[in-house]
């Protein structure tokens, strides 16, 4: 598991270190991990031409340190000195190494053709220290014109603790930011590390030790690693029987959306349910049993809308292509009145906008999958834009809102649950923006939920697995979602491999 600690954290963390380090020792510490991560990405030190990106905080002198050590190794270090301050001793200790410093015109815009842009087109490598973790409200002035600058070269880019221009806590990107190739952060991750947009400019991230470890309370943020989930999933034993494993009821798919149906199923039956209890209308009934004979079909009759609903069954998935209707309404608060597992997606979680006290006043467990604008429906005068941008807050705020497990899709799929870390998933992939796939991914971790998995569990280990069968299922080609069903079980062995 990665960790990630806000900024508050780090800062109490750090003071207490500090106090029983001697004066400047954490500021070399990171700075030898720094420097050492620098010549591994340059192709030689000696010889090599490296410009120092240098605001005036705690990472400009992380920079200036580092780059003093490359410097006493043969390299060509320059450090574009932007700001009102500079860090007094990491500036004489570039300098005594052969380092030059150049003064930045604190003007907003920097030319093309100044010194500036001349020393980065020029460089083996940029180290963007520009600003520190405690940055907010984007880039201004020179200090955007430089990130814009080092974003126009093909020159490599290393970011100290954080690109700069992403917020540390929530990952929101305000204008211009750093894209760096690999960021070395320290004593531990940051949440804008792994949650978009800010992952998006991250690249590699290198975390150094500093000795931070034993100061740290409970994560704000985990981001789960392969083993993780395998230890998580539900594994059958000798004593195994298909209910054992876990019967999963499903209300999904309609007349007009038949293929969400056999989709969500397809997941379902991938992901090791026991047993797959659908119910759904005639024609999608029909559509489900030609694809996926070993479901066990009830048809739902038009008068009756509840009558032929299962009931032995372990958990729930509702919503995906289900519509919204009174008869989906009457179903869902149907479902929702039992003491099962429930997880909604889809025309669920747009029923819920309406009657959040389905799920507030639930005791049973309740997981809810939403992409962004399924989302805004459960947030009043939220838009689905202010959800991207923010992710971690906004998937953080609606399950304390809704009391639940809240996994919310998109860029980074976040996971969150009232009084526990957030998740963030580290698999995700473009290849998954294509029709069905949540459909799929509903079924998975409905199979996961009636396994006996908690929400958040199944919810973690789902949308992981969910985006390492989208980079097997073509080896990294175009996939529709179907091809992500086949996939799966080539994502479990990987997994299991791992």
């Amino acid at each position: 598991m990665r960790y990630a600690h806000t900024v508050d954290t780090v800062r109490g963390a750090e003071g207490e270190l500090m106090a029983r380090l001697p004066d400047g020792a954490l500021m070399r510490r990171a700075a030898t991990g720094l420097a050492r991560v620098c010549a591994r990405v340059l192709p030689r030190v000696y010889g090599s031409r490296v410009v120092l990106l240098v605001g005036g905080g705690d990472n400009g002198g992380d920079a200036l340190y580092a780059g003093s050590q490359l410097a006493s190794r043969g390299a060509a270090v320059r450090a574009l000195l932007v700001g009102s301050r500079v860090h007094e001793g990491g500036l004489s200790a570039l300098r005594s190494a052969g380092g030059r410093a150049v003064e930045v015109p604190r003007t907003t815009e920097i030319p093309a053709g100044s010194e500036a842009a001349t020393e980065m087109a020029a460089a083996d490598l940029i180290v963007d220290g520009l600003v520190g973790i405690g940055g907010t409200g984007g880039l201004r002035g020179p200090h955007a014109s430089l990130a814009a600058l080092a974003g126009a070269t093909e020159t490599p880019t290393v970011a100290v603790d954080l690109p700069s221009g992403i917020e540390a806590d929530t990952g929101a990107v305000e204008g211009t930011a750093v894209r760096a190739d690999v960021t070395v952060t320290f004593g531990t991750h940051k949440p804008g590390l792994l949650v978009s947009p800010g992952a998006e400019h991250a690249g590699v991230v290198e975390l150094v030790d500093i000795g931070l470890a034993g100061e740290l309370p409970t994560a704000r943020l985990e981001s789960p690693q392969a083993g993780d989930v395998d230890v998580s999933l539900p594994r059958p034993g000798p004593e195994s029987t298909k209910y054992r494993r876990g019967v999963l009821g499903m209300a999904v798919g309609s007349d007009r959306y038949r293929g969400a149906a056999v989709l969500a199923a397809g997941g379902a039956l991938r992901g090791g349910v026991g047993m797959l209890r659908y119910a759904g209308h005639d024609a999608v009934a029909t559509e489900v049993l030609r694809h996926w004979p070993e479901v066990v079909v009830s048809v739902l009759d038009p008068e009756d809308p509840l009558a032929g609903l299962p009931e032995r069954v372990d958990a729930w998935v509702v919503g995906p292509g289900r519509g919204v209707d009174g008869d989906a309404e009457t179903e869902l608060e149907a479902i929702l009145g039992s003491p099962l597992p429930v997880l909604l997606d889809a025309d669920a979680v747009t029923l819920l906008g309406t009657r959040p006290r389905l799920v507030r006043d639930r005791e049973a467990p309740t997981l809810l999958t939403p992409h962004a604008a399924e989302m805004a429906r459960l947030l009043p005068d939220t838009s689905p834009r202010e959800i991207e941008a923010r992710r971690l807050e906004y998937a953080t705020r609606t399950a304390e809102e809704y009391g639940c497990v809240v996994l919310l899709k998109g860029s980074t799929t976040v996971i969150a649950e009232p009084g526990r870390p957030a998740l963030a998933d580290p698999n995700g992939t473009s290849l998954l923006a294509t029709a069905g796939t949540g459909d799929v991914l509903s079924g998975l971790v409905g199979s996961l939920l009636s396994g006996g998995l908690a929400p958040r569990e199944a919810a973690m280990c789902g949308a992981y697995l969910h985006g390492l069968a989208a980079r097997l299922a073509h080896d990294g080609g175009p996939i529709s979602a179907s091809d992500l069903i086949g996939a799966l079980p080539s994502a479990i062995r990987a997994l299991r491999t791992e």
